[in-house]
């Protein structure tokens, strides 16, 4: 029998190499046939491993999923941007790479995830994810979370739904 090592921790610069890639690959897997695809390579060409080596130094905190020392996903999470909902913590993005979902390893990101923000003081939790990512509404109506809120988000002048999911 063969024991897998997972680890959830916080992301370090020299980690930006790989979450570029697995942001590439989640998005591309996620978003294909949603986001039309030209504003959906230039979203994703613009989070360069520069840009993230800046965003793991700056102030939203990051946490990164291992797999036998490979990182399979990552999550960014701080406060809540949407001051009328009156949860105090948000996960901004949770993202797996394609072979790794579908297995638990994205319940575990959010369970840390959850925890952390839980540790940095926050009452509550909200997730937006667009309505029409059937994948994402399921993951988080699965883990509990109870669709709240609903928006709009224009991409190449499409515009598509995004639902918020709260936990209190």
């Amino acid at each position: 029998m063969t024991t897998l090592v997972v680890d959830v921790r916080r992301a370090e610069p020299d980690d930006a190499v790989a979450i570029s890639e697995t942001h590439r690959a989640a998005w591309q897997h996620a978003y294909a046939g949603l986001i039309p695809y030209r504003t959906l390579m230039a979203m994703v060409e613009r989070r360069s491993y520069e840009w993230w080596q800046r965003a793991i130094r700056g102030s939203t905190s990051i946490l990164v999923l291992e797999v036998e020392g490979a990182i399979a996903g990552y999550a960014t999470l701080g406060l809540n941007r949407a001051r009328s909902l009156p949860q105090e913590g948000e996960i901004y993005e949770l993202y797996l790479q394609p072979e790794y979902q579908g297995i638990g390893l994205g319940t575990r990101l959010f369970g840390e995830a959850r925890r952390l923000l839980g540790s940095l003081g926050c009452k509550g939790m909200v997730v937006w994810t667009l309505e029409e990512n059937e994948r994402a509404v399921d993951f988080y109506t699965g883990l509990g979370g109870i669709d709240i809120a609903e928006g709009s988000e224009t991409f190449d002048k499409r515009p598509l739904k995004k639902v918020a999911f709260v936990w209190p």
